[in-house]
């Protein structure tokens, strides 16, 4: 068990006591809550685990390093933010597939371009919430001003971990 499982169970156990001390019905309905979230989000993170397994089954190791692994470069990157922005799915049921792609290989800087075009450029959130809330004209200018912010994390973190990587 990791650090930061045991903070998250320490808090978690520490809340429960709390609140139990000042309405043990509260408590109650929490833990209520709780099991309806756990049983919300089972069949997501088994499905979201079966899809990082298979991709890690599926593609060949050497066709993820070569295309986004670490020295892969402008190219690696470009890559990280396309597949980024097209890919559906909340935190719950992203990371087991981003973690899955950085265990077979995917560099630092791809890894984080990725990242932060699925968080800036959804697609799915784009289209089914800011478009329809905001308007396209807003959608538009933010995501022109956003436009090159995972190229340039992208970047950075690369430049950054092989400068760590060199000293270490």
């Amino acid at each position: 068990m990791d650090t930061s499982t045991i903070v998250m169970l320490a808090a978690a156990i520490v809340a429960l006591i709390v609140i139990y001390w000042k309405s043990p019905q509260a408590a109650g309905d929490g833990l209520s809550a709780t099991g309806a979230l756990i049983i919300e989000i089972i069949p997501r993170m088994i499905a979201a685990f079966t899809l990082a397994g298979l991709i890690q089954a599926v593609v060949p190791q050497e066709v993820i390093v070569r295309w986004m692994g670490h020295g892969s470069g402008a190219k690696g990157i470009l890559i990280g933010m396309t597949l980024g922005s097209i890919t559906p799915g909340g935190p719950m049921t992203h990371f087991p597939v981003v973690a899955s792609l950085y265990k077979v290989g995917i560099g630092v800087g791809p890894l984080v371009a990725y990242l932060t075009a699925w968080s800036l450029f959804g697609l799915q959130r784009v289209i089914m919430w800011e478009i329809p809330f905001l308007g396209p004209k807003i959608v538009a200018v933010r995501v022109a001003v956003s436009f090159f912010f995972p190229l340039l994390a992208g970047w950075l973190c690369e430049f950054i971990w092989n400068k760590l990587h060199l000293q270490i």
